[in-house]
């Protein structure tokens, strides 16, 4: 089953680690995506720029609006992804919450459905 994990991070708090502890992070981090692909755990993983590039569009009436910056105004923005494959629910977790940066921020865990459903988007 794939299951998609959001890394949510505070721009703030990785701005402030000194350079040593933000190449420890960095590297303890690329040595995890390195051991995940290996297992086969691993389908996809990216990095985020800043939320401050980012653009948010919505149509409503036949009428585009793009916003400048992320949806919603929180401490926390999308600083990544990654997309797993594992058995179930509990692999998934274990997984996230070795992800280097579930320290400093949130991973967010949610199961990937292989199809959009006929009867309703949300069960």
């Amino acid at each position: 089953m794939k299951y998609l994990c959001l890394a949510y991070e505070e721009e703030r708090t990785l701005n402030e680690l000194s350079r040593e502890k933000w190449h420890a992070l960095r590297d303890e981090t690329l040595e995890y995506v390195h051991s995940l692909r290996e297992s086969g755990h691993l389908v996809a993983t990216n990095a985020l720029r800043s939320a401050t590039t980012a653009s948010t569009v919505r149509v409503r009436d036949g009428e585009l609006i793009v916003t400048d910056g992320p949806f919603a105004e929180t401490k926390e923005q999308i600083g990544g992804y990654f997309l797993i494959e594992v058995a179930d629910r509990d692999e998934a977790i274990r997984i996230a919450s070795e992800w280097p940066s579930s320290r400093l921020g949130t991973i967010e865990v949610r199961p990937v459905e292989d199809e959009l459903s006929l009867e309703r988007r949300y069960r």
